[in-house]
This record gives C-alpha cells, structure tokens and sequence, in this order.
C-alpha cells in the first residue's frame, strides 16, 4: 500500500487549506471594524442607518434639473445632486467623443499646421491636471465677466455676466411637446429605414438613401406640426429682477467651467484612442479603397473608421468611466454634483458613514451602467468568426 501523502505536501488540500485561512482572517478584520466602527459610534451617540433621508434638508441648491426647495427632504435633495451629475456627465461624454475624434483625425492629417496644432493640443492639455484647468475655467467665467446690472447683451433674448449665460426659450405650448414625440419618432424610424437599406443594398447592391430621407422628414415634420399648432413664437425672455435674472434659461459658471474643463482634458486622451484606431487598419485597405474610386472622406466612413472602432471602444470606454468619475470634482468650483449634494448632508447630519456609503454605491451604479452599455456594444462591433 502507497503511503499517504502529508497534507502539506497535497496541493489541492494546500489551495483549499490558504483559502479557508484567508477567508477566516477577512470575516475577522471585518468583524473587528464593524464592531469598532458601532462602538465609537455609540460612544459618541451618533446615530446610525437611514432614516435621515425623509427629514426636511432645509438648504437650497443650485441648480436642479426637477422642482426643488429647502422644504424637501434629504432623498429629493441627493436625487437632485445624482440628476446634475448625470447631466454633466452624459453632456461631456457627448462632446468629448465628438472633439477627441476630431482633433485625433486632424492629428493624422498630411496638412503640417493641422497636424502640429493638434499635437500641441493633446501634449499641453493631458499634461494639466483637471482640476487646475476647472479652476482655470472657473475663473475665466467668473472673473471676466461683469455682474447682473453691466451684464453684455450682444443681441436680444441673450445675457452674459457672473452669473452666467441666460438666453430665451420658447414660452410652454403643446406644439413643442408634439414635435419633440415626432422627432423622436422619425429618429427611431429612420433608424430602423437605415438597417433595411443596409439589408437591401446586400442583397441588390442599390444604394438606398435612408439617411437623406429621414434627415428631409426631421425638418419638415415637425415644422408642419408647429404650423398646425398655429405657429406659437411667444418667448420666455429673462428680465433683470433686482440682482439676477428671472426667466429664460440660466447656465451657471460652475457648470460651463465643469463641462469644459472635463470636455478639453478628456478628449486628449479620446483623441489619442482614435489616432492610434485609425493607424491600426492597414495601409493597403485604404489604398484599395481610393483604387475602386472612393473619396477620402468616405474612404474614413466606410473602410477605416468601423475597423478602428474594434481598436477604439475598449480604452474609450475607460476614458468615459474616468470622465464620470473626473465630475466629482465639481465641488471644488461650487457646482451641487452629488458629491456636494452629499458632503451638505453629511455636515448637516453627522451621517458620514451612510453619505460616504451613498456616494460609492451611486458612482458604481454610474460605472457599472456605462461599462454595461460598452461592452455590449463592443461585442456588437467585434468580428464575428465563421
């Protein structure tokens, strides 16, 4: 009969043994923290959970995307914060694809001022960190800009002083409601109209021009809507009411000095992921391409830009994480992000703990849903193998 084996000399009963030990010591460290973390608390009776929530916040914010006052509660007032920091954030990660794939394009152009233009572009602007460049920002806005009662007007229904840029909007009607469904609607069924001229042409090799008729249907749709609404033109015009402005529509220095700070550094890298998407298709596919009579331009639509884009979306994706993330720092400049949404809490309630909790549940729900949405799209846009 063999003789057993030692139990340390086994390795799968070592692996099982290290695994065992391991997770023994985290329960124990946690088990230490948790309960260290209840006995100060209690020590010092500071409450704990979240009932804090329903109680009235009795502070004022900002800027809100809903109906807010200091009479809501605690919940209302972090979902006004989560709302602003989606808004930045989906705004500049619009903008930052747009500028980083422009200026990475332009990196690559064979004119030589182009091309240096954008170098510099990128070198200065990843090599200052963002926060400096939202004060930058920040300053710039606030600084130049004269107060409410010497506000600039450069042309009727627009404003621009201290307290930010105000300009008209179309006074409330359902005709406006109506066109936004109805635009909404043809975009969806241009969508679908683009998919089966894709089908179509591979199947007959015609051409079918979806993207002209849905662009002809976006304009004169909605415009014979307005027109059947009785083409309402009455406009919410800002009027200077003591020290500010009342109507229109007011972007604040915090916001615009956020959006660009994070719009100009974020792209530097966006416009590095797609300069090295691009170089990633071989040469001779482009030239094949221009040798069948394609023009350049659509040489990069229909050859070089969908190979790039299996290269490109990994990495974008993280640069689009990062820019979430980046928002955070909306405090610094004063903008009523989440983050300052939650601290305002914190200091009014003593409930550390439950808002640091909140802040890290809410920015990894954010990463999570944009890792989510990229990923599947990266799948859709990888090579499928026969």
């Amino acid at each position: 009969m063999p003789s057993a084996v030692p139990i340390w000399r086994d390795q799968a009963k070592r692996a099982i043994i290290f695994q065992v030990v391991a997770m023994l010591v985290v329960a124990g460290v946690s088990y230490y923290l948790f309960s260290n973390t209840q006995a100060n608390l209690q020590r010092q009776s500071i409450a704990t959970g979240f009932g804090f929530l329903d109680n009235e916040a009795s502070f004022e914010i900002g800027e809100s995307l809903i109906e807010y006052s200091s009479a809501d509660t605690y919940t209302r007032a972090l979902l006004v914060g989560a709302l602003n920091t989606i808004k930045v954030s989906f705004i500049g990660v619009v903008f930052t694809i747009v500028l980083g794939t422009l200026i990475g394009i332009a990196r690559l152009s064979s004119n030589w001022l182009v091309s240096r233009l954008a170098s510099i572009y990128i070198e200065v602007m990843q090599n200052i960190p963002v926060l400096l460049q939202l004060f930058f920002w920040y300053a710039i806005f606030y600084e130049s800009f004269p107060s409410p009662r010497q506000a600039l007007n450069p042309f009727t229904g627009l404003f621009l002083c201290n307290r930010g840029m105000i300009f008209a909007i179309p006074e409330g009607h359902p005709a406006f409601v109506t066109m936004g469904w109805t635009l909404l609607t043809i975009l969806i069924g241009g969508w679908l109209l683009n998919r089966w001229g894709h089908k179509r042409q591979d199947a007959t090799g015609q051409a079918f021009p979806a993207l002209r008729i849905t662009a002809a249907a976006a304009v004169v749709l909605p415009l014979g809507v307005w027109l059947l609404y009785g083409a309402p033109t009455a406009m919410n015009m800002p009027e200077l009411r003591g020290f500010n402005f009342q109507g229109g529509v007011t972007v604040s220095p915090e916001f615009s000095a956020l959006l660009l700070g994070l719009v100009i550094y974020t792209s530097a890298f966006v416009a590095e992921i797609v300069r090295a998407g691009i170089q990633s298709v071989g040469r001779g596919q482009v030239e094949a391409a221009m040798a069948v009579g394609l023009r350049p331009g659509k040489v990069l639509q229909l050859v070089v830009l969908p190979q790039a884009l299996r290269v490109i979306i990994p990495p974008l994706t993280s640069q689009m994480l990062n820019l979430t993330k980046n928002s955070s720092l909306a405090i610094a400049i004063g903008y009523a992000d989440f983050v300052a949404v939650t601290n305002t809490t914190i200091n009014q309630t003593g409930q550390a703990i439950e808002g640091v909790a909140l802040i890290m549940l809410v920015f990894l729900f954010f990463s999570l849903s944009t890792s989510l949405f990229m990923n599947w799209y990266n799948k859709k846009m990888a090579l499928v193998e026969r």
